[in-house]
C-alpha cells in the first residue's frame, strides 16, 4: 500500500472512531430506562465501532512494519500506549457486540429487565473505554504517523 493511502486509511480511522465514540454513547444514555427500545441506536453504533476495528486492523500490519519501532525508540511510553489501546479497541467492540446482543434478545420474559440493564452497562463501558483508545489513538498519530 502507498504511503498516501495508508495516510488516508489511518485519517479515516481516526476520524470513524471518534463517530464511533459518540455513536456509542446515544445507547448508553437511552438504554438507562429498562423498557426502553432502541435497536437502530444500537445497531448502527456497534456497525460503527466494528468498521472502525476494522480499518484499524487494515493499517494494522504496515504500522507494526513502518512506526512501531520509531515510536518506541522516540517514547518507550507512547508505544506501550499503542499496545494498550489494541487489547483496549478488542475489549469495547466485544462490549458493543454484548450489548447489541442483550438489546436485541429480549422480550418479555422474567429475565428481560437483567437484559435491559446488561446491555445499558455493555455501552457504558463500551463508549467509555472507545473514548479512551480514541484519545490514545489520537495522542499517538499526534506524535508518529504514516507520511
Amino acid at each position: 500500500m502507498t504511503p498516501e493511502a495508508l495516510r488516508l486509511l489511518e485519517r479515516i480511522h481516526g476520524h470513524v472512531a471518534w463517530l464511533a465514540v459518540a455513536a456509542l454513547v446515544h445507547p448508553a444514555i437511552v438504554l438507562r430506562h429498562p423498557r426502553r427500545r432502541a435497536r437502530l441506536a444500537t445497531t448502527l453504533a456497534t456497525t460503527l465501532t466494528t468498521v472502525t476495528f476494522g480499518l484499524g486492523a487494515v493499517i494494522y500490519d504496515p504500522y507494526s512494519r513502518r512506526l512501531r519501532r520509531p515510536i518506541y525508540l522516540a517514547s518507550r511510553t507512547l508505544g506501550l500506549l499503542f499496545e494498550r489501546k489494541e487489547h483496549l479497541a478488542v475489549t469495547a467492540v466485544a462490549l458493543a457486540w454484548a450489548g447489541l446482543a442483550l438489546h436485541l434478545s429480549r422480550g418479555d420474559d422474567p429475565t428481560a429487565h437483567a437484559r435491559a440493564r446488561a446491555a445499558h452497562l455493555a455501552y457504558v463501558a463500551a463508549a467509555l473505554i472507545a473514548g479512551t483508545v480514541a484519545v490514545l489513538g489520537t495522542r499517538i498519530a499526534a506524535f508518529l504517523s504514516f507520511s
